[in-house]
């Protein structure tokens, strides 16, 4: 019987009682687990735990003391399931298509500007950009605030197709062995915060009350609407069940490359116009984040330019200064552009940077065309300076702009080799492979503040792990695979 057909036969089941046995011991002696009985021993696998304390194992067992079943994987890799610390999850499940993925520019057509009465006459909005030819006419280009112009006559997606869409997200996910992702919601620059309730209590809260779903979230909310996270938390606590986790709030400083709106302190080469955009007054964004973190509420905010992101290392040694120190765990997503020294600023304060592997596979080819070659390569995707200045890197996808896949991220981050390049996109910021592994698991559940019961296959935690068709850990490290075999949540198969 085939290692697949042998699993799936199988129906393993390996709960939080989780016991490791090291490499080279010895199954048959009964001293190894104790005076229990195991439920379920996994058996010949080649277990990456992600716990330092034991990095390897070759053997799990459930300890219940039911009964004893025992699969043999002949060296399968095993991993803790995957944690994709920044997806747009419901949306992903609607597979939502904007003009630009990643929710910064949208285009309009001459019916939606006359429905939302977008003429030459119209003035930018704070935050936003109208695109206008050279007499002043929309071209139909809208960026970051300005979009939501048009989204105020865009009709509404049903609360059907949005609990349709988080199954579909959740089965997607769970094929690409993430076990649990956080989401930072379907709230962009210029969009109504009232999507994001409303997907918190007609979606997650109906399929928890209906037990249909299948692997865990973490939710980030809109900033402004902070006080409301701070009370739901107050009265329920933050983990509302062993599948809904409230992790914080979430804010935008800038926009995104591609749409020219991220914000430099030099102009971008394709229009030396622009520097980009600041979305937000850094003095509300001060004082609020003063608050929030008083309340105990973690902080995100979305950060893709230089001057944007020393903006937010500036802020967040500030609110260190007047708040004193403790357990921050400040995020900034996506850290996509650091100025010299900003790398070491991050690990001052052991700040997390949200990061997003895949992207590169597309601002290779492109980031030199909007901000120069040489500006391109010093400054961008510096997973390397990050770690070895201390700070906490947490791989996500920022799904659906990019696809959720954890295993091609690892290998993105590992060889930075876009698609027909025959040499690494700035070969120094290169990780290893068990850097990248951890980025996606230990640190990606520490990221959320779900490290004590997430990210390791350690005694005491969920038992979510996946299984790969390597079956030896060198063959995985020379040709990491570009699929999961089987997907584990809760010790129970959740994919196939």
């Amino acid at each position: 019987m085939s290692t697949r057909s042998a699993f799936l036969a199988a129906g393993v089941a390996i709960a939080a009682a989780i016991f490791l046995l090291r490499p080279a011991s010895d199954l048959s002696r009964p001293g190894d687990l104790g005076e229990a009985v195991a439920d379920m021993i996994l058996a010949n696998a080649t277990i990456y735990t992600a716990d330092p304390a034991m990095p390897f194992a070759e053997a799990m067992a459930e300890l219940k003391g039911r009964h004893t079943m025992e699969l043999n994987l002949s060296g399968n890799v095993v991993l803790p399931g995957f944690i994709d610390s920044h997806v747009h999850f419901i949306d992903g499940g609607l597979q939502v298509w904007l003009s630009r993925m990643d929710g910064h520019m949208g285009i309009a057509n001459s019916l939606a500007m006359r429905m939302a009465g977008i003429d030459k006459n119209t003035n930018n909005p704070v935050g936003g950009t109208i695109m206008r030819t050279t007499e002043g006419e929309p071209t139909g280009l809208l960026v970051d605030a300005a979009m939501k112009l048009v989204f105020d006559v865009i009709s509404e997606v049903s609360i059907h197709e949005r609990r349709d869409a988080l199954l579909r997200a959740s089965r997607h996910a769970l094929m690409r062995g993430v076990t649990t992702v956080v989401d930072v919601g379907s709230y962009f620059p210029g969009k109504s915060e009232k999507q994001v309730w409303q997907d918190f209590t007609d979606i997650y809260e109906w399929a928890h009350s209906v037990e249909t779903m299948i692997m865990r979230v973490c939710l980030f909310f809109p900033m402004p609407t902070w006080s409301r996270v701070y009370d739901l938390i107050h009265e329920k606590g933050r983990m509302l069940s062993q599948w809904i986790h409230l992790g914080g709030v979430k804010a935008f400083l800038d926009g995104s490359l591609g749409s020219s709106s991220a914000l430099f302190y030099e102009h971008y080469k394709d229009d030396p116009r622009s520097y980009g955009l600041q979305l937000v007054d850094m003095d509300y964004l001060l004082n609020t984040t003063l608050e929030l973190d008083k309340s105990g509420l973690q902080i995100a905010i979305h950060a893709i330019g230089d001057k944007a992101n020393d903006m937010l290392l500036d802020m967040y040694e500030k609110v260190v200064d007047l708040n004193g120190m403790k357990d921050h765990r400040f995020r900034i997503e996506h850290a996509q552009h650091l100025a010299p020294g900003a790398a070491k600023r991050f690990g001052k304060h052991g700040i997390i940077a949200s990061v997003q592997p895949d992207h590169i596979l597309d601002d290779a080819n492109s980031a030199g065309k909007k901000i120069g070659i040489e500006r391109a390569e010093r400054s961008s995707y510096s997973f390397r300076s990050l770690l070895d200045g201390g700070a906490h890197l947490a791989f996500g996808s920022d799904w659906p702009v990019s696809d959720i896949n954890p295993l091609q991220a690892i290998r993105t981050a590992v060889s930075r080799k876009p698609a027909g390049w025959e040499v690494p996109w700035i070969p120094a910021e290169r990780l290893s492979l068990d850097d990248s592994l951890k980025a996606h698991t230990i640190s990606a559940a520490y990221a959320c503040f779900l490290d004590h019961v997430l990210g390791s296959l350690s005694e005491g935690k969920y038992a979510d792990f996946v299984i790969l068709p390597s079956t030896s850990w060198n063959e995985f490290g020379s040709d990491i695979p570009d699929h999961v075999l089987a997907t584990y949540v809760n010790g129970k198969q959740a994919y196939p």
